[in-house]
């Protein structure tokens, strides 16, 4: 028997964007104007890309404080302690609090959701949409994000290792994005939700 790999990568779901607008709704009513902008992010945003069936939402605030909290967690989101930051590329500059964040599990039985806070303007906030844009633009280069993570997913042994794994290749796509970004003149567009 073989054993179901920890980390499962499926193909595009056409329901992805309407379940993200579902729970941006409950967001938007629970956050009110604390949410600067909540963003699809993650490949789930990305129309034909494989991922994980995990939904990311990304709520961008002013500050990370205790008021974003208390409204998640009234909702019945879960904050994931020890995990206060993103990865940071390398040659990244600016201080460590760019890449600082909060993470949240979705309330018991809501589909599988990774709910990432993180404040306007800096460059972890930035890099999720940019890296989304870039991906949406640029099909061939989602499809080969997409191979590299079903090759990847079968020799992991959970989320966390998966995602250090991939770190780098996602680095590798920012400088893509970011020569995109220069030369195209890139801004976020309206929030998502």
């Amino acid at each position: 028997m073989i054993a179901k790999p920890m980390v499962a990568i499926v193909d595009y779901d056409e329901q992805w964007p309407q379940e993200f607008g579902r729970l941006a709704a409950d967001l938007r009513r629970a956050l009110g104007d604390l949410a600067l902008r909540i963003d699809h992010i993650g490949s789930t945003s990305v129309p034909g890309l494989a991922a994980k069936d995990l939904v990311d939402i990304q709520v961008t605030v002013a500050h990370l404080d205790g008021a974003v909290a208390d409204a998640l967690t009234g909702i019945g989101y879960t904050e994931r302690t020890g995990i206060t930051a993103d990865h940071r590329p390398p040659r990244a500059t600016g201080p460590d609090r760019d890449w600082e964040k909060r993470l949240f599990a979705p309330p018991a039985g809501q589909r599988p959701t990774n709910l990432h806070v993180r404040i306007a303007g800096r460059a972890n906030q930035r890099y999720a949409l940019l890296f989304r844009d870039y991906l949406r633009a640029h099909p061939m280069a989602a499809e080969a994000y997409a191979a590299l993570k079903r090759r990847l997913a079968p020799w992991m042994p959970d989320t966390g290792t998966y995602a250090a794994v991939k770190d780098p290749a996602c680095d590798l796509i920012m400088c893509a994005a970011e020569a995109w970004a220069a030369t195209t003149g890139w801004a976020p567009g309206p929030s998502d939700g």
